[in-house]
């Protein structure tokens, strides 16, 4: 038997999530449950996840159950709705009646009592117990998708014990989009101090939680400046001491755009090569101002600290 690669590793692990979700529908599923099912951190998993599927853990479940409840109402005349919504994992059927609408335009008495021809395709593409077929050929394609895409465009990729930070930070909650703001907070109070003027300054943004489990709306994030020594807090700027130990550093030299990108196959690359990310926070330490840059690329490392 030809041994497997670490990408159909990668996959077969997502595929045993996959067919935990599937055999388990009807129950709550917690993330933390499904991560444990394919050896992975919640962290690490919502991301590969996203990346093997398309989709998020929770879009998963969404649909994976709005499909089986389909392929209920066209099959299954003599079970009620409130049944059919139980048997796929709501248990409440206003609930389940807005989001089968949102996903089918139209409620699920509407679905049920229109022709079964016309929603052919759903009963076509499930498996005589209601599941889908795994197409494990295009979830590879997804994965190398990422895979190629760092070896065009990491600069270079090393694993290393990085030496612990002394930080000037500010926090931010919120967007990802609006960790600016923290950055104007924290470049007010450097400037005056000559801070910015520091041979080889380093601009930090270490992220608290991952935008692929929390509300996009709530991220924590710090914005932060590397200090010679730590500082005293002046209330809205804080200083602390930061030790990501082994760390994989890809350097990128890329526009803002394509951040979300170099991330996911940051994550990709840690896992084909066989790393666990550690309990520290990712983080990324800029090089430079992207303003000052011709292409407006920032030159910046992506750190995961790994175990």
């Amino acid at each position: 038997m030809k041994p497997k690669t670490p990408s159909n590793i990668t996959i077969a692990k997502i595929v045993k999530a996959i067919q935990f979700i599937e055999d388990n529908l009807n129950q709550k599923l917690i993330l933390e449950e499904i991560a444990k099912r394919a050896n992975f951190s919640n962290f690490h998993f919502h991301r590969l996840f996203s990346i093997v599927t398309k989709e998020t853990v929770n879009g998963f479940i969404t649909r994976k159950r709005l499909e089986r409840a389909a392929g209920f109402l066209i099959r299954n005349n003599d079970i009620s709705i409130t049944e059919i919504a139980e048997m796929v994992g709501y248990t409440n059927l206003s609930s389940f009646s807005r989001g089968f609408k949102k996903f089918y335009g139209m409620s699920p008495l509407q679905f049920r009592e229109l022709s079964p021809q016309k929603f052919s395709k759903i009963c076509k593409t499930e498996s005589k117990n209601g599941q889908i077929k795994v197409n494990f050929e295009e979830y590879i394609c997804n994965l190398q998708e990422s895979i190629n895409w760092i070896q065009m465009n990491a600069l270079n990729i090393t694993v290393k014990k990085l030496p612990e930070f002394s930080l000037g930070y500010v926090h931010h909650k919120g967007k990802i989009d609006d960790i600016g703001i923290a950055y104007h907070q924290l470049i007010k109070w450097a400037t005056p101090l000559g801070l910015l003027n520091t041979p080889n300054l380093q601009m930090m943004t270490i992220y608290h939680d991952s935008p692929k489990i929390s509300d996009p709306n709530n991220i924590g994030m710090s914005a932060c400046i590397v200090l010679k020594e730590l500082i005293k807090s002046n209330g809205i700027v804080n200083s602390k001491t930061f030790i990501p130990g082994k760390c994989i550093v890809s350097r990128f030299e890329i526009k803002p755009s394509e951040f979300q990108q170099a991330w996911e196959s940051n994550f990709v690359w840690m896992s084909e090569n066989g790393y666990q990310k550690s309990e520290i926070d990712p983080f990324e330490i800029f090089h430079n101002n992207a303003e000052n840059h011709p292409e407006g690329k920032f030159i910046v490392d992506l750190c995961i600290p790994v175990a």
